[in-house]
């Protein structure tokens, strides 16, 4: 062949083939077809597959199958618009198959629909276009995806459409879209309320319903309210409501209305306009449980103003209300509880439910299997009692304590929360408290206490707080593991939780053994943390710190370094390092023997053995003059006792308690056979000096204060001991710090009042308050008793010798 033979047979045909019918007969070559070039059969292969999707959902999968997605996709944004339309048609079809949507999802195809949604479009395409976005909106990536790509708009402008189906597809993916926060805010600034308010008037209930549904989602912002308020909504509303030929949207407009209720201006408009007097006819009239029931919470919201209570009042609301509650319907019976609620913020209206027996109504409700209307029971409850007395002693002769309590250990939070509430009002009467206590609310509280809900929170520290009124209560909440988990809210930065967990830590506070063990847990250092920010302390944390060191003396000494006359020391007390945690006495005692000073403890208690009585006849048969010659047989005793003393048998460690201390029991004997006779306060002083003195080595002079041997004293006496802790009764060589605790301890057992002061450098001081008798009339002056230097002396303040006595 030659070479312009050649150069002809590569030369392209430019005459036009001759028309070719072509009939595909098999679903396989109309999808080959969809990759023509030629438009006219594109239009035919899309028209094909179309009608062939339409016949069932096999044939649209069968189509997935065979490859059509990917060419539709294309063909979508053709530049033909027959082209365009029905490859539309064909694309919407299959995309209510379920397959063919998964599958359509995983292509870029929403940003070509949504660019074929402009008003220039066939309306042919904004129905297909608009089928395929309802299928995929149902997918919360795809709702972005049209959110992102600023689909709202267009759809927005479809609901005006001539055509019925583009409205129903349109609204069918603004109702999808509106159920994420940023959708509802786009929808009223997009200009979406009015065309939604005018498809309330469509002929088509499908369309009408699908926007009274959008409607409720998108009026629960306050923005869009307003907008609907501008838009006379609510006329358009009421005249639903008065047109009896639309009955059926009647529930769902009532839900609308609802909604706008939360502002006052609609409060006003509504009322303005006849509509209070058009719920009332619906809550009024048997109608449907879910018009009634919306009819209930559009009371309910009216209810939120006080003007509008005093209204409902005047109408007989509870009455009303209280014929609901026994509606077989949990709907119409958890929205009738909540507008009781709301209702009882009207101190009349809590009397009038009480009147007409609504409080045993709403106590039997707590027994349904309902979990949401056994919380609005509870909450109704919890409003009904508060602030009323009457209210408190119905619902406790109904039987309403009992359930409460049994709520107590139910799983749901809320109905948790609104029963502690209830059963704190409650417990304010001291009848109701005792019953309600011995059904084991106490222990019934103790898990909430963990809980990270603040608002049951809030309720259980307070129930507790009233609960443990009662001594027995307390010793309840502590054996049963309360106490920590209570300590532990002082951490909470919420304000109420914080005052609460304080309130209840003061009254528990009242029983020593349990302020001892929430001082173990830190209660004292994260009281004086709190007490020292401006933004959290409050009236209730100082007193949750005075109430424990009130009954934990020996923290109160150890931080405060200052007791009171009117603090009386006890058994068990001790006097701690200031500066550090406090430890309990068993702690300390528990620990090896250390470098630091030892604890002083107090303990009065007499011993119930022989071999006690028998050391006590030895020892009182000593010489009383000389301290050091009373204790030291004595001392000699209990170390042959130590060393005779069997080791225990079994393997069980004994329970720890406290070394006795005859030497103490002897002191406050003698103080009692010699002070308490003594008629003149002054010389009782004098005298309880002179002993305490004589117990701890005698007066020392103040030039050889250095050379008292106090400190090796009591390094011995740890040592001999083998122990931190030491009775006060063993110290025969004591300074200041012993000396004034002594004192205090005895003055106490024989009701001498004194404080404890401690200063610096191991000084610590008793005062006296005692009358001046060369002043006329006689006034009380306040005196230092000297115990070291010239014991009995009564040094007046702000004398040199007092100062002396408290610096030097």
């Amino acid at each position: 062949m030659g070479k312009k033979a050649k150069k002809e047979a590569e030369t392209p045909c430019k005459e036009p083939f001759e028309p070719l019918p072509v009939e595909g007969k098999t679903p396989e070559t109309v999808v080959l077809l969809l990759s023509s070039p030629e438009e006219d059969i594109l239009v035919k292969a899309c028209e094909a597959i179309h009608t062939f999707a339409e016949k069932g959902d096999d044939n649209k999968v069968s189509l997935l199958g065979l490859g059509a997605l990917e060419p539709l996709c294309k063909l979508i944004s053709n530049n033909n618009r027959l082209v365009r339309r029905n490859a539309f048609m064909a694309l919407g079809i299959m995309a209510t198959n379920g397959e063919v949507k998964s599958a359509l999802k995983k292509k870029d195809v929403i940003p070509s629909i949504i660019d074929k949604l402009s008003l220039e479009e066939d309306t042919v395409v904004h129905e297909f276009a608009t089928l395929c976005l309802a299928s995929l909106s149902v997918d919360f990536v795809c709702k972005v995806q049209i959110f992102d790509n600023k689909g709202l708009p267009p759809l927005i402008q479809l609901l005006s459409s001539p055509d019925p189906d583009v409205k129903n597809n349109s609204l069918e993916i603004i109702f999808n879209l509106v159920q994420d926060q940023k959708s509802r805010l786009a929808v009223h600034e997009s200009g979406g309320i009015p065309p939604l308010l005018e498809l309330l008037k469509s002929d088509f209930p499908a369309i009408q319903h699908l926007a009274l549904k959008t409607l409720q989602n998108v009026t629960t912002d306050a923005d869009t309210c307003n907008t609907f308020r501008e838009e006379q909504g609510f006329e358009k509303l009421m005249e639903i409501l008065s047109n009896k030929d639309f009955s059926d949207l009647h529930a769902g407009t009532l839900q609308v209305v609802a909604n706008c209720l939360s502002d006052s201006e609609s409060l006003q408009l509504i009322h303005k306009d006849g509509g209070l007097k058009r719920l009332m006819e619906f809550v009024l009239t048997p109608n449907t449980p879910d018009i009634q029931s919306n009819a209930v919470k559009c009371i309910t919201r009216v209810a939120h103003s006080s003007e509008n209570r005093k209204l409902l009042h005047e109408q007989n609301v509870e009455k009303v209300l209280v014929e609901l509650l026994s509606v077989a319907d949990i709907s119409v019976q958890t929205a009738t509880c909540q507008a009781v609620s709301v209702m009882s913020f009207h101190l009349a209206s809590k009397d009038s439910f009480r009147d007409l027996g609504g409080i045993p109504a709403v106590v039997q409700l707590l027994n349904n299997e309902s979990l949401v209307l056994k919380e609005a029971a509870a909450q109704a409850l919890s409003y009904l009692t508060h602030s009323n007395q009457l209210n408190m002693f119905a619902v406790y002769e109904a039987g309403g304590h009992e359930v409460l309590v049994q709520q107590l250990n139910g799983s749901c939070l809320r109905t948790l929360a609104n029963s502690a509430a209830t059963l704190g009002n409650m417990a304010a009467q001291e009848v109701i408290r005792c019953s309600i206590l011995s059904l084991g609310a106490v222990k019934a509280l103790v898990e909430p206490l963990n809980s990270t809900d603040t608002q049951l929170l809030v309720n259980t520290t307070q129930c507790l707080a009233v609960l443990t009124c009662d001594t027995e209560a307390r010793a309840e909440l502590q054996s049963a593991g309360g106490l920590q988990p209570l300590v532990n809210l002082l951490r909470s930065y919420h304000k109420e939780v914080l005052h609460n967990a304080c309130w209840a830590i003061s009254v528990c506070a009242r029983d020593g053994p349990a302020a001892v063990e929430m001082c173990t847990f830190g209660a004292l250092e994260m009281l004086q943390e709190i007490n020292q920010s401006v933004n959290r302390r409050s009236r209730f944390s100082e007193l949750a710190m005075i109430s424990l060191l009130n009954s934990n003396l020996s923290a109160k000494y150890s931080l405060t370094s200052h007791l009171a006359s009117t603090d009386l020391i006890c058994d068990g007390f001790y006097d701690a390092r200031a500066g550090q945690r406090i430890l309990t006495l068993e702690e300390m005692s528990k620990q090896p023997v250390n470098e630091h000073r030892p604890i002083i403890v107090v303990n009065t208690a007499a011993e119930e053995t022989v071999e006690t009585e028998e050391r006590q006849s030895n020892a009182s048969e000593t010489d009383t003059s000389s301290k050091a010659e009373r204790r030291t047989p004595r001392k000699k005793k209990e170390e042959d006792k130590q060393k005779d003393e069997p080791l225990p048998e079994s393997p069980t460690e004994k329970p720890w308690k406290m070394m006795d201390d005859v030497s103490l029991q002897l002191l406050i004997k003698e103080a009692k056979e010699s002070i308490i006779p003594l008629t003149d306060e002054r010389e009782q002083c004098a005298a309880l000096a002179r002993l305490v003195s004589e117990a701890m080595g005698g007066a020392v002079e103040m030039e050889r204060l250095h050379e008292y041997p106090w400190v090796l004293h009591l390094s011995e006496l740890k040592f001999q001991l083998q122990a931190n802790v030491i009775p006060i009764g063993l110290i025969s060589k004591g300074i200041y710090g012993h000396r004034a605790l002594l004192f205090k301890c005895l003055a106490d057992c024989i009701g001498v009042s004194c404080t404890l002061v401690r200063g610096e450098y191991n000084r610590a001081w008793n005062e006296v308050l005692l009358f001046n008798r060369k002043e006329r009339p006689a006034q009380p002056c306040r005196y230092t008793v000297d115990l070291m230097h010239q014991p009995g002396s009564l040094l007046a303040p702000n004398t040199l010798a007092a100062v002396q006595y408290q610096t030097i």
